[in-house]
C-alpha cells in the first residue's frame, strides 16, 4: 500500500524522475560510534522544499531534522536497509551518511590565566588590554550546550535562540555557558560587548548527535540575517566526533553565507584530519596551549589546524551565577571567536578573510612541543 502512495505522490512533486545510472553514495563516519539505523540524507542543491518533502514521503518514521536553508538542504531520519535503497537510487539525492554521537571535550582541572596571553607576548601576565570597542556590533552564536542567559556576568546580552536537542532551554552541563563566556562575558570575555546566541544542539551529558549539531548550523544561516549583527557574525563550535563529510559540508555553508566559524581541532592528541567540522577547511581550527607555552598534551594537532589559543585550566562562566575551570580545545576555540568578533568590531578584517588575518596578527616562535606540519601561531589581540 505504501508503494502505491509513493507511486502516486513522486510525479507530482519531482516530474517523475528516471532511476540514476549508480546509487548515491552511503557514507559512515569515520572513527565515529554511529547511531544504528539513523540517516542524514543530504540533497542536491538543486533540490526545493516541494522535492526534499516528496523524499522525506518515502520514508515511515517520523523525519528528525529538516535542512532547509539555500546551502545545505536534506533531513534527517531513521530508516529500514529498504528505504536507505530507495532514496539512494532517487536521482535527486546526493549521499546519505550514517548519524553519529558528537561530544563536548573538555576536563575538569587547573586555575586561570588564558586571557590575559592574547595581549601579552609571554606566559604569565594577568593583565588583560583591550580596544573599548570590544564586539560591539557582532554577533556570536554558540552551537553548545546551550547558554545560562540569567548569569550576570552576561549583562543581558545573552538570548537563547534555538533548540535542537530536547525540550529544556536551559544549560545543563556547564559546557556552553563556560564557551561563551570565554567569547564574550564581562569577566572572562575577550570582546566584552558581542551579542550572545544560544543553539542547544548538546544534552545535559554533553553528547549530541551529527543530524542535530547541522540542524543547529542550519539554523544559524537561516536566523542569521533576521539579527542585528552590523559588524557580522561568529559561530563557535566547541564540539565533534569523527570524520563526517555531511558535518563538514554544513559547516562549510556557514562560511559560505558570510560567517567566520571557530573549531575545536579536538582532544585526541591526533592529527584534526579524523575529526568533523574540524577537518573543514574553510573553517577556523583552532588548537590549545597550555600556561606554560607549549601545546597541550591532549590537543589535536596537524595541517588544519589554522592557529593556537589558551585551552588548559580555563576560568569562565558555569550555570546558576557561578564559574568553573576546565581545559580542551573546547575552551581554545572560543578565544578564537572572541577575538574574531573582537576584530570585526574594530573592522579590521571581513568574516570572509577573519582566520587569515586573526593568523596574520598572532604570535609565532615561542609555543613548544609542537609536531612538525602544525602551526605554531598563538593568537594576539594587538594590544601587546
Amino acid at each position: 500500500m505504501r508503494s502505491a502512495a509513493i507511486l502516486a505522490v513522486l510525479p507530482l512533486a519531482l516530474a517523475a524522475p528516471s532511476r540514476r545510472a549508480s546509487p548515491a553514495p552511503l557514507l559512515k563516519p569515520r572513527n565515529a560510534d554511529v547511531i544504528e539505523g539513523k540517516y542524514i540524507v543530504k540533497m542536491k542543491s538543486s533540490s526545493g522544499a516541494k522535492i526534499i518533502e516528496a523524499h522525506k514521503s518515502l520514508v515511515a518514521s517520523k523525519v528528525d531534522y529538516t535542512y532547509n536553508s539555500d546551502k545545505f538542504s536534506g533531513f534527517a531520519v531513521s530508516m529500514t536497509p529498504e528505504e536507505v535503497e530507495a532514496l539512494q537510487n532517487m536521482p535527486d539525492v546526493e549521499y546519505i551518511e550514517h548519524d553519529a554521537v558528537v561530544r563536548a571535550s573538555a576536563t575538569q582541572n587547573g586555575a586561570d590565566w588564558g586571557l590575559a596571553r592574547l595581549s601579552s607576548t609571554s606566559a604569565g601576565s594577568s593583565t588583560y588590554t583591550y580596544d573599548d570597542s570590544a564586539g560591539s556590533g557582532v554577533c556570536a552564536y554558540i552551537v553548545d550546550t546551550g547558554i545560562d542567559v540569567d548569569h550576570p556576568d552576561f549583562e543581558g546580552r545573552a538570548t537563547f535562540a534555538s533548540n535542537q536537542v530536547d525540550n529544556d532551554d536551559t544549560d545543563g552541563n556547564g559546557h556552553g555557558t563556560h564557551v561563551a563566556g570565554t567569547i564574550g562575558s564581562r569577566t572572562f570575555g575577550v570582546a566584552k560587548k558581542v551579542s550572545l546566541y544560544a543553539v542547544k544542539v548538546l544534552g545535559a551529558d554533553g553528547s549530541g548527535t551529527n543530524s542535530g549539531v547541522i540542524a543547529g548550523m542550519d539554523f544559524v544561516v537561516q536566523d542569521a540575517p533576521d539579527r542585528d549583527c552590523p559588524k557580522g557574525v561568529v559561530v563557535n563550535l566547541s564540539l565533534g566526533g569523527g570524520f563526517s563529510s555531511a558535518v563538514n559540508e554544513a559547516a562549510a555553508s556557514v562560511v559560505s553565507a558570510g560567517h567566520f566559524m571557530a573549531v575545536a581541532a579536538g582532544n585526541e592528541a591526533t592529527d584534526a584530519s579524523t575529526s568533523s567540522p574540524a577537518s573543514e577547511p574553510s573553517v577556523c581550527t583552532v588548537g590549545a596551549t597550555d600556561k606554560t607555552d607549549s601545546l597541550a598534551y591532549y590537543s589535536n594537532y596537524g595541517s588544519l589546524v589554522d592557529v593556537l589559543a589558551p585551552g588548559s585550566d580555563i576560568k569562565s562562566t558555569w550555570p546558576n551565577s557561578q564559574t568553573n575551570i576546565i581545559s580542551g580545545t573546547s575552551m581554545a576555540s572560543p578565544h578564537v571567536a572572541g577575538i574574531g568578533a573582537y576584530f570585526l568590531g574594530l573592522g579590521a578584517a571581513s568574516p570572509e578573510n577573519l582566520c587569515d588575518y586573526i593568523a596574520s596578527q598572532a604570535q609565532s616562535g615561542v609555543i613548544d612541543d609542537v609536531p612538525r606540519g602544525t602551526t605554531d601561531a598563538i593568537i594576539q589581540n594587538g594590544q601587546a
